[in-house]
This record gives C-alpha cells, sequence and structure tokens, in this order.
C-alpha cells in the first residue's frame, strides 16, 4: 500500500529496473487485432470539461459511464475549484454535471452523475485482473487503433482492489480513459503517466473509484469541500437524513433549503424531508406552509408518534417564543391532543415533558405539576424535572414549596458540582434573592461562579455585590463592584454603586474619588455630583457639599432635595 501511495504523492515518477529483455517480455504490439467489443464500448467514453464561477475553463479530461442513470467515472484535478461542468459524449452532445457522488484526492478519482435520463456504461470486472493477462486503452472516440499491453503488477489495496501496473506507452491525452480485460470489462482508470515517453502506464481499480459515494457525514470532507459543484445526497435514507441535520448548522440558508427539496425529491414517502421543511416554514412564520408539510409527513409516517412529537413542538414553540405572529388553526389545544394522542401510540417520557410543558402554558399548573412530580421517577433529566415542578408552585405563589423543589433539583447533583448544575444554581441563586434569603443566594452565586468562572460577565457581579449587601457581607460586596468595573469600565451604573456602598460603609475619601470617576464618565449626570456631594458634607465641608447637592437636584434627582434639607 505504501508503494502505491509513494507512487502517487510523486506524479508515479518510477525507476525502471530490470533489463530491456524482460520489458520487451511484457509489451504486446498494439497492432494485434481489436476486440469485439471496441465499437460498442466506446458510446461509453467522454470527454468532461470544468469551468470556474467566471465561466473559464480550468481544465478537461476524460471518463465514462458506469451506471444507466448518468453514473460516471473521471479523475478528480480538473473538478477542484470548479463550479461547472459539463462532459461531450460519444455522438458529440453535451451534458451537464448534475451532482459529485463522491471523490477520493490520494488517487485522484472522482464519481458524479450527469443530467441523463439514460446512459449506457461499461461493465466494471468484478475481479482483479491476473498478472500477464492482456489488458486495452480505449481512447475517447477511438474505434480503429487502441493499444493493448500487459498487466505487470496488480498492487491490492483496501483488500479488494487494485492498482495497475501495464506494460504500455499511454499518451497524455489518454488520463481517465478505461482499462478493460479481453472480455471488454473496465478493470481501470487511467492514471497520469510519469513522462510521455515511459514504457509503463497505471490505472486505478475502476470498482474501487465507482464505490465512492457521499456519506453523512461528507459536508467536513476536505477532498469534496475542493470543489464547488453541488454533492449529491447519500443513496440511503438513513445517510441522507444525518447529511441534512448536519447541515442545518453548517451550510448558508439556501443551501440548506436545496438539499431538504432534493431530499424529498429523493424520499417522497420519508417523513423526514417534510419535517425539515416545516421547520423552514415555521421558523420563517410562514405557518400555513409548515402546517402542509406536517399534514403530509404524517401521511406517509410509519412511526406516526414522533411526527406528532414534533408538530405539537412546533406548534408549543410558535405560542411561546413567536406569539404575536397569529396562525389561527395553531392553538395550545391542539398541541396537546397531538402530544396526548404520540404518548397514546407509544409511551415515552419526553412527550410527556412536552406535555407539560404545553399544560403550563396553558396556566393549568396543578395539572402541570402533577406531571412534573411523576417524571421525577423517569428516566429523563432529573433536575430539569423538579425544576418544572418548582416553576408551576411559583406561578401559584407558593414560596416555600418552590423552594423546596429548587432545592430537590439542585440535590440531584453532589459536591464538587458539574456544570451541569450550574443552571439551578444560578435559578435558585436567584429565587433565594427575591425571598429574602440573601446569604443563601449569595452561597449558590460563589458555587456557579466556580463552575461558569470562565464565563461569568460583570452583571453576575453586580447581582451577586447586590445581594452581599443585603447579606451585610460588605466587603464582598466592594470586591464585587470592582470585579464588575474592571469587566466594563464605561458603566456609570457600577460607578455609583461603587460610591453609594463605599459611602454606606464610611469610606468618604473613596466614595469622593469614586464620584469624580464617574462625573469624568457622565458629565451630564446627576450621581456623580449627588454621591460627591454627600460625601464631602459626610466628611465636614457641608458648603462644597451643598453646591454639589444643589447642581444634582437642578438635574432632576430624586434624592437631592432631601438631602440638602438634611445638612444644610
Amino acid at each position: 500500500m505504501q508503494t502505491i501511495k509513494n507512487r502517487i504523492m510523486n506524479k508515479r515518477t518510477i525507476q525502471v529496473m530490470g533489463s530491456i529483455f524482460i520489458i520487451c517480455s511484457y509489451f504486446i504490439s498494439p497492432v494485434q487485432a481489436q476486440p469485439g467489443w471496441v465499437k460498442k464500448a466506446t458510446k461509453s467514453v467522454f470527454t468532461v470539461k470544468t469551468f470556474s464561477a467566471d465561466g473559464s475553463l480550468i481544465g478537461s479530461s476524460n471518463g465514462f459511464f458506469t451506471g444507466t442513470d448518468g453514473e460516471a467515472i473521471s479523475n478528480f484535478t480538473p473538478f477542484k475549484g470548479a463550479s461547472r461542468a459539463v462532459i461531450i459524449d460519444a455522438a458529440g452532445k453535451e451534458i451537464p454535471v448534475s451532482a459529485i457522488m463522491g471523490a477520493n484526492d490520494m488517487y485522484d478519482v472522482v464519481k458524479f452523475r450527469v443530467a441523463a435520463s439514460k446512459t449506457q456504461p461499461l461493465t466494471i470486472a468484478t475481479g482483479i485482473a491476473p498478472t500477464g493477462s492482456t489488458v486495452w486503452l480505449l481512447p475517447y472516440r477511438e474505434t480503429k487503433v487502441i493499444k493493448s499491453g500487459a498487466v505487470r503488477k496488480a498492487e491490492t489495496f483496501q483488500e479488494e482492489y487494485a492498482y495497475y501496473t501495464v506494460a504500455m506507452q499511454t499518451p497524455e491525452t489518454a488520463v481517465s480513459c478505461p482499462l478493460l480485460n479481453e472480455a471488454g470489462e473496465v478493470i481501470g482508470l487511467m492514471q497520469q503517466p510519469a513522462s510521455a515517453a515511459d514504457s509503463l502506464s497505471y490505472a486505478v481499480s475502476a470498482r474501487f473509484v465507482d464505490s465512492l459515494k457521499v456519506t453523512g457525514f461528507s459536508l467536513n470532507d476536505p477532498t469534496l469541500k475542493m470543489t464547488a459543484i453541488k454533492k449529491e445526497l447519500p443513496q440511503t435514507l438513513e445517510e441522507a437524513n444525518l447529511l441534512v441535520y448536519l447541515a442545518g448548522s453548517a451550510v448558508d440558508s439556501a443551501t440548506y433549503v436545496g438539499l431538504v427539496d432534493e431530499m424529498i425529491a429523493k424520499f417522497p414517502d420519508a417523513p423526514e424531508g417534510y419535517v425539515y421543511r416545516a421547520e423552514i416554514a415555521a421558523n420563517a412564520a410562514n405557518y400555513a406552509a409548515a402546517d402542509k408539510d406536517m399534514t403530509q409527513a404524517l401521511k406517509v409516517a410509519e412511526a406516526k408518534d414522533e411526527v406528532l412529537f414534533t408538530y405539537a413542538r412546533m406548534i408549543y414553540n410558535k405560542d411561546i417564543y413567536q406569539a404575536l405572529q397569529s396562525y389561527e388553526p395553531w392553538t395550545l389545544d391542539k398541541a396537546l391532543a397531538q402530544i396526548q394522542e404520540a404518548y397514546g401510540i407509544n409511551p415515552q417520557p419526553a412527550y410527556r415533558q412536552l406535555e407539560g410543558n404545553i399544560l403550563f402554558a396553558q396556566k393549568k399548573y396543578d395539572e402541570a405539576y402533577n406531571l412534573f412530580m411523576e417524571l421525577t421517577n423517569s428516566n429523563l433529566d432529573q433536575a430539569e424535572m423538579w425544576y418544572g415542578a418548582a416553576r408551576c408552585k411559583e406561578m401559584q405563589k407558593d414560596t416555600t414549596a418552590m423552594l423546596a423543589l429548587l432545592d430537590s433539583a439542585v440535590n440531584v447533583f453532589t459536591k464538587p458540582y458539574l456544570k451541569q448544575a450550574a443552571p439551578y444554581l444560578w435559578t435558585r441563586g436567584n429565587k433565594r434573592f427575591d425571598c429574602g434569603k440573601y446569604r443563601d443566594a449569595v452561597a449558590d452565586f460563589n458555587e456557579y461562579e466556580k463552575l461558569m468562572s470562565t464565563q461569568v460577565n460583570a452583571r453576575f457581579y453586580y447581582i451577586r455585590h447586590q445581594a452581599e449587601i443585603e447579606g451585610r457581607l460588605y466587603q464582598q460586596a466592594l470586591n464585587d463592584i470592582n470585579h464588575a468595573i474592571q469587566m466594563e469600565p464605561k458603566e456609570t451604573l457600577y460607578h455609583a454603586e461603587k460610591a453609594s456602598l463605599q459611602i454606606r460603609v464610611g469610606q468618604y475619601a473613596d466614595a469622593i474619588a469614586t464620584a469624580e470617576d464617574l462625573l469624568a464618565l457622565e458629565p451630564d449626570g446627576s450621581n456623580g455630583y449627588l454621591f460627591k456631594g454627600l460625601a464631602l458634607c459626610l466628611t465636614g465641608k457641608k458648603k462644597e457639599g451643598l453646591e454639589l447637592l444643589g447642581k444634582a437636584r437642578d438635574m432632576g434627582d430624586p434624592q437631592a432635595e432631601g438631602l440638602i434639607e438634611k445638612y444644610k
């Protein structure tokens, strides 16, 4: 295998060893009688031309058909950087290349499809041509003089394919022409010779090239990315579904829409394509089109519960996230009926979870609560189920039950916490804050910071500083507001909060400095004058302080008048 790679990477530059006698003993004269299959076989060979986006010619080569529906193979080099390609068949007819079906850059080969309703393929040999057997080179549109030679070597790769060395001098114009055995079966695709004068030629297994295919992961194939020509969807529904699913986050919207339409055309009796297209339409608020596709998906689906689940979720999402867009047939009642039907067909916990979400959106909090509590014993994310139940109690103003349920959500995890616990710690911290449990809230925020240290922002430190103030943890609060200012030094709110806190803890000189920073950032704002004026009054400089408080009052600050009355 290594010798094949080395030969290809070095453009098959070889050193011919052995005597002239040995070489000549393998060479078969090209003037011997032509096989009877030649005339018919030439109808399968063509010329291929490739073009860039601006229409300029990139390259040309040869190729031949391997299937009746336009399947063909050639060398890959001309396709690199190409946006369009055509073939010119044996009758001189130009046919566009419609899609790439697979490619391999190491062996410089490609399989593609042309836009023809019927093509005449060569028969591909099932086995490997034996050493010493006679093989024939069939050029494009040549019926009278074709070359023949003997197989010198057949090196096996990937256990079942062969890379052939043939005693034959091949012109460069014969690259990608077929190499056939005496029965007229194609064994190889001719490759670029080492030189025009070389007495040895090379061919890669035609069976290998014809086996190339696009898979579900081909979007990331570096070889296929070398050409801009459209790639054909995989031949199986499973692989096509995977490719389209991955394409949703990897290609532009126009390309994705094209892939979905192609999937529907290729697999009209499968629901997946209709579901993808319905999701595109729903995201664009074209609910009538989405409803039509989901109806068709239900019609063709075998596993109807899966389509019903997707349908119900689509309606639920529309109600929750796009409520301003009206579409009368899509109601939460319809979504509820669909998910209940899906659960009746196949009782999956995920279907019940969506039912709980729909019930919550309908403000049926008791029903939703009971359902989420039921699901805490399922194989679903237990923390999420406890959280769903907590939301129900929150909406019913039962804060004691809400906090207890949030405790259960956090207690699903054990210390040291994993990142999965972070959203529940954050939520419980905020709810504890709202309920006046400030130090408990700070404890949750501290655990959250440990888990999300690289992602916390200035807003996080500002919120925790507020909880620390209410919990009388003043030094921690000063540290956090300083963190916030370091992360967003131009945010005036943080400077104002810092000055206020410094006054509260008696750091009047520091408060004056902070107020001056605030005035530098916001000279037209009243906060800088207010806090500096108040700090000056507290240090005994009432005259200066009252002047600044007066400026704050004149700028409309509602606190200034009361402070002036207090200190004048």
